[in-house]
């Protein structure tokens, strides 16, 4: 009787324990060979990031100095002020422009795009992400600045670029939204909510950090359009005395674009600070989106 207990308890105890599988030498070898894959994979990106980063930061070095921002481009020479400024205002206004009509497309494909005409939207948008940029910056070329009369001006740049970064507003919105959860809705509709204070109230709080972060990316995206600009802004050694049409304004891509062909070693130092300028923009967006980001998902238990 002793005997058998002690046998009953033997195989119980057995069977508690988790089953231990001997790995093939084959499946080592393999898991040995991904990882270092990987490993080398993010030290070949890194060692290039890190290689762009500091040859343009070697170059840029020289010029560097408070003249960059305080002097306007001067032929070949001169400072960055004009062209900062053009950035700036053309990046923000496109966004401005954007940031509307993108989210409520979003919010549409999200909770009522599930039929034809959200299929149509996905599929247009995905062609218009696939349209080169200085197709759109012809097609600005040809509508506004010669059509519409406006010749090169902000107007032009900015609607262009708008028109660039819709589809991309417009699918991380959608995606933001879809996933939260559909209970969350559910009770919403419960407690006697309508749709609008659904997606104002519940919906759009919930997804926002995943939304400003993609307007974060939009932006950085905006900033190192050239080719759109060169149909429809122009180029201006001036500052912009705030008119929207029939005046070109400066933006720091052109100045790399131009200025690296000339033979000159002071317009190589503005190309190199201008490639500076908007990496080091282009960086510190992303880095504020993944920050505010985390930063949200932390306040709502996301982490811990």
């Amino acid at each position: 009787m002793a005997a058998s207990k002690t046998m009953e308890k033997q195989l119980s105890t057995k069977a508690l324990q988790p089953k231990v599988f001997k790995m093939s030498l084959w499946r080592k070898l393999m898991t040995v060979f991904a990882s270092v894959a990987v490993f080398a994979s993010f030290a070949f990106l890194a060692i290039m990031f890190l290689s762009i980063i500091g040859d343009v930061l070697i170059h840029a070095w020289p010029a560097l100095n408070i003249k960059l921002l305080t002097e306007i481009t001067n032929g070949i020479g001169g400072g960055l002020k004009n062209a900062i400024e053009g950035s700036i205002v053309i990046s923000v206004g496109s966004i401005l422009l954007a940031a509307p009509i993108g989210i409520s497309a979003g919010i549409y494909l999200s909770e009522h795009g599930h039929g034809m005409a959200g299929q149509a939207l996905r599929f247009l948008s995905d062609v218009l992400v696939g349209v080169p940029s200085i197709v759109l910056g012809y097609v600005g070329y040809i509508t506004m600045v010669i059509y519409l009369g406006w010749q090169f001006s902000v107007a032009a740049g900015i609607i262009t670029l708008t028109i660039m970064l819709l589809p991309y507003i417009a699918r991380s919105t959608e995606l933001a939204i879809s996933n939260i959860p559909l209970a969350v809705r559910e009770a919403g509709y419960g407690l006697g909510a309508g749709e609008g204070r659904i997606v104002f109230k519940i919906l759009l709080p919930g997804a926002a950090p995943a939304i400003m972060t993609g307007l974060f990316y939009s932006v950085a995206l905006s900033m190192g359009e050239t080719a759109p600009l060169l149909y429809t802004a122009g180029w201006s050694n001036y500052m912009w005395s705030g008119n929207l049409t029939k005046e070109p304004i400066g933006y720091l891509t052109y100045v790399i674009w131009t200025f690296i062909n000339e033979p000159f070693a002071e317009s190589h130092m503005l190309a190199f600070a201008a490639a500076f300028l908007i990496t080091a923009g282009v960086l510190a967006l992303i880095l504020l989106g993944r920050w505010y980001m985390v930063r949200a998902q932390k306040r709502m238990g996301a982490y811990r």
